[in-house]
């Protein structure tokens, strides 16, 4: 396989990452500078930065249900890690797509570098849905703006993305189109859809709104559901 791909692989970085560090001069194949058109197969010796690296024997992706109040790194500077709900043999896998400590639901683990950089580059559209309670009912207004015009959060771009009053079929994962006509006045409860990913996105937009978001539960990402998997608990991939 390529040189980028095996490190990606074994490491959990994108290939884009692996192909910086053979650019930097970083990477060997059995004692020689590896080139980007390079490939290595587990036979190999392949060092990145002055360390060996193996290819694992099977690319493991688990599915989190990740509860509010953990936070998606190793080191929780004071507050729990999803870490401390995984068995050891689960603990050198990495959350792809976080969620901050006030969000709750799906989290992909993996030590598939190749999966995480399909998951999150912006060339390959994985759509991510939420279920989202605000404080307050929301506006056909701020509906509209949210859905059509776009909300200035602060970025270069502005932010929409899709709306729906939540029902059940959302909770068990099942597919579901989008329409304009799904605004319900006095509503709190909604399914937000994202194609992409901007720092606490889904937050910061109903914010610039006036909207206090209650709550924010990750159901699906691209083609992982949450489905029945327990607040805390994981399955494999």
């Amino acid at each position: 396989m390529r040189i980028n791909r095996y490190i990606a692989q074994a490491t959990g970085i994108s290939r884009r990452a692996a192909d910086k560090l053979v650019q930097g001069n970083k990477v060997f194949i059995n004692d020689i500078m590896a080139q980007l058109s390079d490939h290595a197969t587990s036979i190999d010796k392949v060092v990145v930065d002055k360390k060996r690296i193996f290819l694992p024997a099977e690319a493991t992706t688990i599915i989190l249900n990740k509860p509010v109040g953990y936070v998606c790194s190793r080191d929780g500077q004071g507050s729990k890690t999803v870490y401390e709900l995984l068995p050891d043999e689960f603990k050198a896998l990495k959350p792809v797509g976080r969620l901050d400590k006030d969000s709750s639901g799906l989290l992909v683990m993996t030590d598939d570098g190749q999966l995480a950089h399909e998951l999150t580059h912006p060339k390959f559209v994985k759509d991510k849905i939420y279920i989202v309670h605000l404080a307050h009912p929301l506006k056909g207004l701020d509906f509209d703006a949210i859905t059509k015009k776009g909300v200035d959060i602060g970025d270069k771009i502005l932010s929409k993305f899709r709306l729906e009053v939540k029902d059940e079929s959302h909770m068990a994962g099942k597919s579901h189109s989008i329409h304009d006509s799904c605004f319900a006045e006095n509503n709190k409860d909604w399914i937000v859809t994202l194609h992409e990913g901007r720092n606490r996105q889904i937050r910061r937009t109903f914010s610039a709104l006036g909207y206090t978001v209650k709550t924010l539960h990750r159901i699906t990402f691209g083609d992982y559901k949450l489905l029945n998997i327990r607040t805390g608990q994981y399955e494999k991939a």
